[in-house]
């Protein structure tokens, strides 16, 4: 395999896995708003409420080291 063959092999798996990893991620964003009893927007934007914000985004974060972690372990070598 040559050079632009493997250069495509690697351009084809990390468009794949970027999209997946944002489906994942967006996954994860859509249980936590629906499995709150309240309504996370209305929290965050209207109410300022600051505490929310950290936690959620402190969650989607460590959701996306575990996903970077996966893709990382499945990339083609």
């Amino acid at each position: 395999m040559g050079f632009w063959g493997q250069m495509l092999q690697y351009v084809a798996a990390a468009t794949i896995f970027s999209v997946l990893g944002i489906a994942i991620m967006g996954g994860c964003y859509w249980l936590m708003t629906h499995f709150f009893p309240f309504s996370v927007v209305k929290e965050i934007e209207q109410d300022q409420n600051t505490a929310l914000a950290i936690i959620i985004g402190s969650v989607l974060i460590g959701m996306a080291i575990i996903i970077a972690s996966a893709i990382y372990g499945f990339a083609p070598s």
